[in-house]
Order: structure tokens, then C-alpha cells, then sequence
């Protein structure tokens, strides 16, 4: 049996390259907006409001549940929590 080895997780996981660096973008952003969310020490309701999101929909972001989450509105709720995103593009390797 040979191992391979990946870069990332979702290089292992996903089909294409361009599904895994999609899968990239989107988990780095959840994951610096639930940051920003849980510095903020305030309610589910009150984070919500403050993103313009539904409670549960919050509680999706803020349980890492990513399939509900399109790389649009995770980018949509970078400005509501105070983070500016940055778009990198480079040579494929």
C-alpha cells in the first residue's frame, strides 16, 4: 500500500483542485469570522443581528457546519464582523 501526501486536508478530501481551493477559501474564512463572533461576548441573538443572520444560522457558522456555507455569504459576513478579505492569485504549481 503507497501513501500519498497533501498539502491540505480538503486536497485529500475533495475531487478536483478547484473544489479543494474553494473548500480552502471558505474554511479559513468561518473560521477567522467565528473567531471574531465568539471575541465578541455576546449572545447567539446579539451576534446574529449584529451579521444580519437567523440564530440558527449563526449556530451553523458558529458549529463549523461548512456545508451550509457558500464561499458568497461567508465572504458576505466578513464587513458585519469587521474583517476586510484579500484575494491572492498566483501561478497554479
Amino acid at each position: 500500500m503507497s501513501r500519498k501526501k497533501f498539502e491540505s486536508v480538503w486536497d485529500a478530501l475533495e475531487g478536483t483542485a478547484a473544489e479543494a481551493a474553494n473548500m480552502r477559501a471558505r474554511s479559513a474564512l468561518m473560521i477567522a469570522v467565528r473567531g471574531k463572533v465568539e471575541g465578541w461576548k455576546v449572545s447567539q441573538s446579539a451576534a446574529a443581528r449584529r451579521l444580519g443572520l437567523t440564530q440558527p444560522r449563526l449556530n451553523d457558522l458558529m458549529r463549523g457546519r461548512i456545508d451550509k456555507f457558500s464561499l458568497d455569504a461567508l465572504m458576505n459576513l466578513a464587513r458585519p464582523a469587521g474583517l476586510s478579505v484579500r484575494l491572492e492569485i498566483g501561478e497554479a504549481a
